[in-house]
């Protein structure tokens, strides 16, 4: 009786008018039933019957007889924007977060979604589906479901040359989840930890907010610099370095430097995160391994992700822990819950064991090659004094560097604004030494004539902020 005099007529005209004022009901949604409202509000349907008389009688709902109530579709509401109220204190983080979100060319790290198996896909999900049971509907494992993560440790053997178990990955929801947890499970605050300079620019404003003792070490074009770090940070606690294709550089690690990397993570007892986020993509015969795959000590834990090989959308990556680590990860695994739904890890895992991902990955790999050189090549007959290219092994994206001038943030806004949705590469630089130029994803071009006539909307104003 009590739940029933908490809730009258008059409430509930209320709350269902702020929906409709507020845009939560659209012009044309249908709203709940009487019976249905007036069960789950647990009142009278004849107390719903009030506030719905109320809610015609203004105009706001209209009946439809057998299909029910509705809101009034000629009804004219004249909403806030909330989302343009939203005031972020980071101007830079809000022009990367609508970057993020906008489809256009160039974008970077989003693999060629016009050549994506969608039908083997979703005959996948559909046999997945049809096979679910009462047991699915339970949590998942916290490190992931057995099956991919079993795929999973077999890929890497195979392609990244990382001999591991199952039982040493763990599933993620991108890298950023990936680096939160290996730092909350391993670090101290006290920890020193090394990041490259320039570096990911997603992950480090993730570390800058996690972590007190965050200091840079320069990148030149054998990967990151051992003379610095060996001048400067043999007392760090964790080194992140991307080195088959450094980000955004491209550049690979040398061999000498991958082994002097692994003899100080030795000798101090320190941990190397690796990420390989686009390792898969080379386009030479020299294949790179993995640095995982040297690591004869344990002292590399490699951070992967499915969404530059799959679709971004997906959200799910995976640690290779080492084995002193595992049950460590484990109870952290199951504070932050970090496994993905399990359909979504079941069509995944079916994806990797019936060997469509590996015939995805050789697709892809001649595909990025031939279209790089679209790029490169239409970039080259529109800016011929504007840019500078260096070639590299692999990678999804380039780096046009700035003949001159270093405006490239007002340069790549410009881009931006006409569908170009390149980044300043100046912006990827935390210390005071910084080089100047656009980061250009090429992996959705499909034509040179396509990437052509995209410089050419930007050709003019370019060169008059450039070359003026």
């Amino acid at each position: 009786m009590g739940s029933k005099a908490n809730v009258g007529y008059k409430d509930i005209y209320k709350r269902m008018r702020k929906s409709i004022q507020n845009g939560s009901l659209k012009p044309g949604d249908k709203v709940a039933s009487i019976r249905n409202l007036s069960s789950e509000l647990k009142v009278a349907k004849r107390t719903v019957e009030a506030a719905y008389d109320m809610l015609i009688g203004e105009g706001y709902l209209i009946t439809k007889g057998p299909r029910g109530t509705a809101v009034n579709p000629d009804l004219v509401i004249r909403q806030k924007n909330l989302e343009k109220n939203i005031q972020l204190k980071d101007p830079e983080l809000v022009s990367i977060m609508k970057l993020r979100e906008q489809n256009g060319l160039f974008r970077l790290g989003t693999p060629a979604l016009d050549q994506f198996p969608y039908k083997t896909w979703l005959l996948i999900a559909g046999r997945v589906i049809r096979k679910m049971d009462s047991v699915d509907l339970l949590n998942p494992p916290v490190a992931g479901y057995r099956p991919l993560r079993e795929a999973i440790a077999s890929y890497v053997n195979v392609s990244r040359g990382i001999s591991c178990s199952p039982e040493q990955i763990i599933i993620t929801s991108g890298y950023k989840h990936s680096l939160a947890l290996i730092l909350h499970t391993l670090a101290k605050k006290s920890d020193k930890v090394v990041f490259e300079d320039p570096g990911y620019i997603f992950g480090l404003r993730l570390l800058k907010r996690i972590v007190d003792k965050l200091y840079f070490n320069p990148v030149d074009s054998q990967g990151l610099n051992l003379d610095y770090f060996k001048k400067n940070h043999t007392d760090a606690k964790f080194v992140l370095t991307a080195p088959t294709h450094q980000s955004p550089l491209t550049v690979s690690l040398s061999l000498a430097r991958r082994q002097d990397l692994l003899a100080w993570a030795e000798s101090k007892k320190s941990w190397i995160i690796e990420d390989d986020y686009d390792g898969e993509f080379h386009y030479t015969k020299r294949v790179i391994p993995a640095l995982k795959s040297l690591d004869a000590n344990d002292r590399v834990i490699y951070v992967g992700t499915f969404s530059k090989t799959i679709m971004p959308s997906i959200r799910t990556s995976y640690i290779v822990v080492p084995v002193s680590t595992v049950s460590s990860f484990m109870e952290s695994s199951e504070i932050f819950e970090t496994s993905q739904p399990l359909l979504q890890q079941k069509i995944l895992a079916s994806f990797i064991h019936d060997g469509y991902f590996y015939k995805h990955l050789k697709k892809m790999r001649t595909l990025y090659q031939q279209r790089r050189r679209f790029v490169i090549s239409a970039l080259e007959r529109v800016f011929p004094q504007v840019f500078k290219l260096e070639a590299t092994d692999g990678g999804m994206q380039l780096i046009a560097y700035l003949e001159r001038g270093s405006d490239d943030v007002r340069l790549a806004d410009i881009w931006q604004k006409n569908g170009l949705l390149v980044y300043p590469l100046s912006k990827w630089f935390s210390g005071k030494k910084k080089k100047f130029g656009l980061v250009i994803g090429f992996t959705n071009i499909t034509s040179e004539d396509q990437a052509f006539a995209a410089f050419q909307r930007v050709s003019k104003m370019t060169k008059d902020l450039i070359l003026k």
